[in-house]
C-alpha cells in the first residue's frame, strides 16, 4: 500500500542532493524520505565531516517540513582504499548516532550489502562499485524492515 519516488541521481554528491532537496523532497511532501547519500562525496575525495553536514542539512530540512526521515548508511565499494573505508565507517557510524538522539530512523544498508568477510567490500557486485540485482533487493528489504519495526 505504499507509494514511492524515486529522486536518487546515480553519481550525485550529497552537495548535490541538498541543491535539489527542496524541489525534490519538499515540495513533494512525502510521509517519509529514506536519505542515502555520501558514497561519491567519499569516491570524490571529499572529508566524511562535509558528507555530515550535507546530510544534517538534508534531514533537518525534512524533519522540519514534518517528513520521518530514515538515515541509511554508505555502501562500500570494492576499490575503496583504507582511508575511503574509514571516512564511510566514520559517516555510517555518525549516521546511527544522530539516529538515536533524534526521532529519525536508522537503516543500516551497508550491512545488507557487504561482505561478510570483508565489510569493506560489497557481498556481489556486476562492477565493483554498485551492488548487483539482489543487494538492491536486500537494501530494500532493509529499509521495509526498518519502517515495520518502527510501526509503519
Amino acid at each position: 500500500g505504499w507509494g514511492f519516488l524515486n529522486r536518487g541521481i546515480n553519481g550525485q554528491r550529497t552537495d548535490q542532493m541538498l541543491s535539489r532537496f527542496g524541489r525534490d523532497v519538499i515540495l513533494a511532501k512525502p510521509d517519509i524520505v529514506v536519505i542515502l547519500g555520501g558514497v561519491n562525496d567519499i569516491y570524490q575525495g571529499r572529508v566524511p565531516e562535509s558528507v555530515s553536514e550535507n546530510l544534517q542539512m538534508m534531514y533537518e530540512r525534512a524533519e522540519a517540513s514534518g517528513i520521518l526521515v530514515v538515515g541509511a548508511t554508505i555502501l562500500p565499494y570494492n576499490s575503496a582504499e583504507a582511508r575511503e573505508s574509514e571516512a564511510i565507517r566514520w559517516v555510517n557510524a555518525w549516521i546511527e548516532g544522530r539516529s538515536k538522539s533524534t526521532s529519525m530512523l536508522f537503516c543500516d544498508t551497508n550491512r545488507a550489502v557487504r561482505d561478510a568477510e570483508d565489510p569493506d567490500t560489497l557481498s556481489s557486485t556486476p562492477d565493483g562499485l554498485h551492488p548487483d540485482v539482489d543487494g538492491y533487493r536486500k537494501m530494500g528489504e532493509a529499509v521495509v524492515r526498518t519502517l515495520a519495526d518502527a510501526g509503519y
